[in-house]
């Protein structure tokens, strides 16, 4: 009977490699994983302030009525089409600094600093639907730069461009918005 050979062994090199190559391998984009996980949680705070105020707007342009309805309903639908695009850049945000982003009602309930206002009537008037999105507005700014002081600190520039966009948005709608009310 021949004698079968014996596979060669992988050279050392290559074995060495392989087990320094794990399937999901670790971060190392020049941010502590401490801090990763701060702007995270903070990030994470955002997107939740982001989709209430989100939903809210969504909301209040489907149910504006009175003699501003034809300038409201498209200012919502301009403003909450936009939050939607931003929610999604967030999102990859939290992901590329290797956490789970915050996805279920119940996550964004618990994390959001918007209080939660009772529905409106039938006969709800524009004016109460804008000030509780000046209000929301408002605190999407103060989370975003409670991140951007976050980031800043880590030196984390992607997270300080993006909340830097964010405020320059919600600023901007809320002055929009308030100036409805003058």
């Amino acid at each position: 009977m021949a004698k079968t050979k014996t596979p060669a062994k992988p050279k050392a090199a290559k074995q060495k490699l392989a087990a320094s190559a794990p399937s999901a391998p670790n971060i190392d984009i020049g941010i502590k994983e401490t801090d990763r996980k701060k702007i995270a949680d903070g990030l994470s705070a955002f997107q939740a302030d982001a989709f209430t105020l989100y939903l809210k707007t969504h909301n209040f342009h489907w149910n504006v009525t009175g003699s501003m309805f034809n300038s409201l309903h498209l200012m919502f639908e301009t403003q909450y089409t936009e939050q939607w695009a931003a929610l999604d850049d967030v999102a990859e945000r939290i992901r590329a600094l290797g956490f789970n982003a915050p996805g279920s009602y119940r996550e964004f309930a618990a994390l959001t600093s918007i209080a939660e206002e009772p529905g409106l009537t039938d006969s709800a008037d524009w004016r109460e639907m804008v000030r509780q999105l000046v209000a929301a507005n408002e605190a999407v700014c103060r989370t975003a730069r409670k991140v951007l002081d976050v980031a800043a600190g880590a030196d984390d520039a992607p997270t300080e461009d993006l909340m830097t966009q964010r405020l320059q948005t919600h600023e901007k709608y809320a002055w929009m918005l308030r100036s409805l009310l003058q």
